[in-house]
């Protein structure tokens, strides 16, 4: 590595003053404008488990790229306005993530402009030496809430019939439903925290390290890569079956508590030495055997070689380019926080009626733990009952402005965090319904935890549209933001109990006999 470097130049460049303070500007604007959504993923950080190590990452990157300071410094930068087409394009990505409330695309955003900027300074030429650690930092940002909880959902799904199995072969009669485990005298849930994701998130990143250390063909780097996923799902599932095992043998109690914890740290320790052992075994495969210790390490940067010349590394106009598409990042920030939205006038959902035809209401309040999380405006939550007996939770939360870190949050998204596990999907419309001049079409959801089971109906009404598909959402309040200066809107959620005796049609009657008679009563609490 180190003659061909020799060929590309033999000088050593050093980075000068003026290039110092201007990237301390461009560092100090990229703070100021992505400044929200960085505190959204350190928060994340902080409270999420499987999100811990996004702590790590930027370590290990500055590391790997001071390994190759002293090879970078031989080679002659040659600045790209590709890298300035990057940071813009990055700029784009954070402004509709912004406009649309989207933490994650803000934050995919400054990572990309991060690679955009060092892109600019050094060109490609350079720029291929540094380019796997840089990209390793798409690895702290977290996933959408959405995504996230349908990927929790199906690995707990595949966590626990695995598991199951695990435990069967310990020849224990053990029973399935859903996430349920039923051991007879105990059953244990399989809840997001047993889904395997707080080790996957880490497991993966760290597999991502180890295939750019390892010195060997590209498929066998690949495949290091890809494998920490199935490792990590089996690994959960043992460990979920040896749990079961311990709960038959002594009791409920050696699920929970430090016992747990440690399990989990056990198993996570045994992926790591299931990845290092593939290694192992890969680097003998081939026509070139070698030990792991030959093509993996962290060697220490070697030292520059003698007798080469000192030059400076030039200011160009990209490097000003950079610091111009920088500070347009931070206007557009600036701007989004200072343009005044409109907030159309409404009735408050105190003076919603808690008497509805046969229907009477008993309204709730959310715990401040939820009011914190949610940032809403006002809301309702009402159990309503009929002379039958019937039942239905009326669930309605207004926001009036929807701009970065509040909005309406997906049903599909907080469902999961309840223990329900979502069992059907589907979009259904309520005939003799409409809403805004347009039939009303809703989400249709069985959720089902243990032997309990409820019907949900969901829609987003928003600025005179009823939208069902979060993504569609996000596109709206973007193009309403901006030619409307609107952001306001509700999430409107109708929940039943499936009864004993009970199929889903019975919820689906009860359901769209409410709708009927509410949801025109929505007008003037939820505006056009």
């Amino acid at each position: 590595m180190q003659e061909n470097v020799a060929r590309i130049n033999k000088s050593d460049w050093r980075i000068p003053l003026q290039s110092w303070v201007m990237l301390a500007i461009v560092s100090g604007l990229l703070l100021f404008g992505f400044w929200e959504g960085l505190g959204d993923m350190l928060h994340r950080w902080n409270t999420r488990e499987e999100y811990g190590y996004g702590y790590f990452i930027p370590v290990i990157t500055a590391f790997l790229i001071w390994q190759r300071r002293n090879l970078l410094a031989q080679i002659e930068f040659r600045p790209s306005w590709l890298g300035v087409v990057v940071i813009l394009i990055a700029g784009v990505f954070f402004f509709l993530g912004q406009i649309a409330t989207t933490f994650t695309l803000v934050q995919y955003a400054f990572v990309l402009c991060l690679l955009g900027v060092a892109y600019a300074l050094m060109g490609w030429n350079s720029f291929k030496w540094v380019a796997g650690p840089l990209i390793l930092l798409f690895f702290v940002v977290p996933l959408p809430p959405f995504i996230y909880n349908n990927l929790s959902g199906k690995l707990q799904l595949i966590s626990s019939e695995i598991g199951v199995a695990v435990i069967r072969l310990f020849g224990i009669s053990v029973y399935l439903e859903g996430n349920v485990i039923d051991l007879g005298s105990y059953k244990l849930q399989v809840v997001e925290a047993c889904s395997g994701l707080r080790y996957l998130f880490p497991l993966v990143s760290i597999a991502f390290i180890a295939a750019y250390l390892y010195k060997v063909e590209m498929w066998k780097r690949i495949l290091v890569f890809l494998s920490s996923i199935p490792i990590t799902i089996l690994m959960n599932s043992f460990r979920i079956g040896v749990i079961g095992w311990l709960v038959d043998n002594w009791g409920i109690e050696q699920a929970d508590g430090f016992l747990h914890d440690f399990e989990g740290w056990v198993i996570f320790m045994a992926c790591l030495s299931i990845l290092l052992l593939e290694m192992a075994l890969l680097a003998k495969v081939g026509k070139h055997k070698y030990s792991l210790k030959e093509v993996f390490g962290l060697e220490p940067p070697e030292p520059l070689p003698e007798g080469l010349e000192r030059k400076t590394r030039p200011v160009t106009l990209v490097h000003y380019g950079i610091l111009a598409s920088v500070a347009l990042i931070a206007l557009s920030s600036v701007y989004i926080q200072v343009q005044e939205e409109v907030s159309p006038d409404r009735k408050s959902f105190a003076e919603f009626p808690l008497e509805i035809g046969d229907w009477r209401g008993k309204d709730e309040l959310l715990e401040s733990i939820y009011l914190n999380s949610l940032k809403l405006d006002d809301y309702l939550m009402a159990d309503y009952r009929n002379s039958l007996g019937d039942w239905v939770n009326f669930y309605v939360v207004y926001y009036a402005s929807q701009q970065a870190g509040s909005a309406a949050h997906s049903p599909r998204s907080c469902i999961p965090g309840g223990g329900w596990q979502i069992s059907d999907v589907t979009q259904v419309t309520v005939f003799g319904v409409s809403v805004a001049g347009q039939p009303l079409t809703v989400n249709r959801i069985e959720i089902k935890r243990g032997d309990f089971k409820q019907l949900v109906y969901y829609w987003f009404q928003q600025r005179g549209r009823v939208i069902t598909n979060e993504y569609l959402t996000k596109w709206y309040l973007f193009v309403d933001g901006l030619t409307r200066n609107r952001t306001d809107g509700a999430l409107v959620r109708l929940t039943t109990s499936i009864g004993p005796g009970e199929d889903w049609s019975h919820g689906e009657v009860r359901l769209r006999e409410f709708v009927r008679k509410v949801a025109p009563m929505l007008d003037g609490f939820v505006p056009e």
